[in-house]
């Protein structure tokens, strides 16, 4: 006898397939959701800004920049605010030299106790500043001078010539100061 080795197959039910319109709907629900996120977050938090796509270093080196810009030109007003610009953006490698610079601008502006302080901020820095430091300690000396501290401002302005001797010969000119420390 023989054996019928035919087995019966189990029929099994047609899988359903999903349609491709039904896959390009879903599709388009789902990059419809993501734009009109993105279009949500742009409208209650606003566009990134260059300012925000920046590291503060690069901020604090463009505020620190217009502001010399604009103190050279007289702006001193202007000039103190892209200072102060600079320094909020807490860079500590950048502070000495901006508050050197702030110095000179608060001299301009007759603020010479926020000159003499911010020149306190640069003279006492830590690290190899010889130039920033000299021109700090020079506005300090033109702030004493404005204050009528002659001692203080030749005191002061000693220590500019003795860290950058070019500054022998400014005295006169800009701050009416002697060595000797007399108007």
């Amino acid at each position: 006898m023989s054996k019928n080795k035919t087995k019966s197959k189990k029929i099994q039910p047609e899988k359903k397939r999903i349609s491709r319109k039904l896959i390009i709907a879903i599709c388009a629900v789902v990059v419809i959701c993501i734009i009109a996120t993105a279009v949500f977050l742009v409208v209650t938090q606003g566009p990134l800004s260059p300012e925000q796509a920046k590291s503060p270093v690069e901020v604090a080196g463009e505020y620190y920049c217009m502001s010399v810009d604009l103190a050279y030109a007289g702006n001193y007003n202007e000039a103190l605010q892209d200072a102060d610009f600079a320094l909020a953006q807490n860079v500590s490698s950048l502070i000495p030299i901006i508050q050197s610079n702030r110095a000179g601008i608060l001299v301009e502006l007759g603020r010479n106790n926020d000159a003499i302080s911010a020149a306190d901020v640069a003279i006492y820095a830590t690290g190899n500043l010889t130039t920033l430091k000299s021109i700090a300690w020079y506005w300090k000396a033109c702030a004493f001078q404005e204050l009528n501290m002659t001692s203080d401002a030749a005191a002061a302005y000693a220590n500019a010539s003795a860290l950058d001797p070019s500054h022998k010969i400014i005295p006169d000119q800009v701050c009416n100061i002697s060595p000797a420390g007399n108007p």
